[in-house]
């Protein structure tokens, strides 16, 4: 994939997930109205300007979800066909709309449209921010969402339990290389390196700090790729669903590539952005949890 299109994909979803799940952008997240409301005061109707926030107000009490972000990964969902969209990918959200859904509760991904959310705390319409960049984050914001809308997030948070449940410790080293100008690798501070972490999986970027703009991924040079020399291989497709095939032509114009371990073993696959690197959708995330194990136990990914 090119610099520009994977700088840019990170910055619109390594945080919220259409949300995208954004390296997490550096803004000061709006608290104020953030405090979870009680049953009395609990959001009737509720705005979503994140794919993750949509589907989960959707589980939880599908009356709720009055408006949401237009997004590729639910495009064809028919669970949300008559749902208003408010914005189109990461275009600023249309406030006319927004105000014509006579909300009571906008939810935004730290670090996106800030100024709107501003705009809507003037009008009085409360706005719920958060970052989503591990498993206890996501559990968080599903708990969170519910005490808003009065729902139960049991069933939700037990499902979550179900994708994780009775994983062994892996045995073998795992490098996730998200990008290939320059080359970044997530450590223990993003989405996908948590669930790496979830899923014990021996992330050899996990505890590295370095200094990429993208806050919990780290840039390798070539030589640190070969001096780590990987058993299993993890690349990321893009959300416009470039085949694996050209993923993997792209990676082998690297001068190190047949030189790794991984490749030599033909342990290298390919994941789906949404799920790995933006958690996207629940589907999405159970979907890449699914490839990770079969990955990892000498099966083939479902990308590829």
């Amino acid at each position: 994939m090119s610099k520009i299109l994977i700088s840019g994909l990170l910055v619109l979803a390594l945080v919220a997930c259409n949300s995208t799940v954004t390296p997490e952008a550096q803004v000061t997240p709006l608290t104020q109205n953030n405090s979870v409301k009680s049953p009395e005061t609990s959001a009737q109707r509720v705005v979503a300007l994140s794919s993750i926030a949509a589907d989960i107000i959707y589980q939880l009490d599908q009356t709720k979800l009055v408006g949401m972000t237009g997004s590729s990964l639910l495009q064809k969902d028919s669970r949300f066909k008559d749902i208003p969209r408010v914005s189109e990918n990461q275009t600023p959200p249309n406030l006319e709309k927004i105000l014509s859904l006579k909300p009571d509760l906008a939810i935004i991904p730290e670090g996106f449209f800030t100024k709107e959310a501003q705009r809507l705390q003037e009008l009085g319409i409360s706005v719920y921010t958060y970052r989503l960049n591990s498993w206890q984050s996501l559990e968080k914001l599903t708990q969170d969402l519910a005490k808003h809308i009065n729902a139960d997030p049991q069933p939700l948070i037990n499902r979550y339990q179900g994708f994780i449940s009775e994983i062994p410790q892996q045995n073998v080293s795992a490098l996730a290389l998200v990008s290939s100008q320059p080359i970044l690798s997530p450590n223990q501070n993003s989405w996908a390196g948590d669930l790496l972490m979830k899923l014990k999986v021996q992330n050899i970027t996990a505890d590295l700090q370095g200094q990429s703009q993208f806050r919990g991924y780290i840039t390798l040079s070539p030589e640190k790729v070969l001096e780590a020399n990987p058993e299993v291989i993890f690349l990321i497709n893009s959300p416009q669903q470039q085949s694996a095939t050209a993923v993997l032509d792209e990676w082998k114009k690297q001068s190190f590539w047949q030189k790794l371990k991984a490749t030599q073993n033909n342990r290298v696959y390919v994941l789906d952005y949404y799920g790995f690197i933006n958690a996207g959708s629940i589907d999405a995330i159970e979907k890449s949890v699914k490839n990770l194990q079969q990955a990892l136990s000498g099966g083939q990914s479902e990308s590829i």
